[in-house]
């Protein structure tokens, strides 16, 4: 498979005040871009031509530093988009994951400040992840460009905390765009859909 990039599934304003247009425009046309370009590049003769994105990344980890890098990003990015969505965000879950996050992560109020807590407390670059893990619910952090794929996991919401990804909307305050995103951006149509698939 070649990567390639995918068209937001929103305007590039869609998402204000909480992001701006100029944070996609950078965010999405030339970051995602970039590991869509250095992937496919470090894909050819890798021996991985043929697998799907998700193989290349959980095969990649570990092996071929380049590749995975930007395989596990575009991978990201990929569902990114779609984990945001004008007016999201907040308490109203679709019942299924409400139960779910209330049995195995103690509620929405303690979801919520344990995930923007591991937003918040991941060194450096990298990504906060609401995963499933035999079965269960966990909140991960990891570095870089890393994802619950190859911790044995299957993401089923992910914010990016790479600078670029606030820095132009909240510059240094971290923690207020972790905010931001649980209150008013995610697409939780989009993190059930991938929690029935992995159930």
């Amino acid at each position: 498979m070649s990567f390639e990039l995918p068209d937001l599934p929103y305007a590039y304003d869609a998402l204000g005040p909480y992001m701006s247009a100029e944070t996609l425009e950078f965010h999405h046309d030339k970051h995602h871009m970039a590991y869509v370009t250095n992937g496919n590049n470090l894909l050819k003769d890798s021996g991985l031509e043929g697998k799907s994105l998700e193989e290349i990344v959980k095969e990649s980890f570990g092996k071929n530093a380049g590749l995975f890098n930007n395989a596990g990003q575009h991978y990201n990015h990929i569902h990114f988009w779609k984990w945001m969505k004008p007016n999201g965000g907040g308490k109203a879950l679709p019942g299924a994951l409400a139960s779910k996050i209330d049995s195995d992560l103690g509620g929405y109020d303690k979801f919520r400040a344990d995930f923007i807590a591991a937003g918040t407390t991941q060194f450096g670059s990298g990504w906060a992840w609401l995963a499933l893990k035999d079965g269960k619910l966990e909140i991960m952090k990891t570095p870089n460009g890393e994802n619950p794929l190859v911790l044995g996991a299957t993401p089923l919401l992910g914010v990016d905390v790479w600078e670029h990804s606030y820095y132009i909307d909240y510059r240094n305050a971290r923690p207020k765009y972790l905010e931001a995103f649980v209150d008013s951006l995610i697409n939780w149509d989009y993190v059930l859909e991938l929690y029935e698939a992995a159930s």
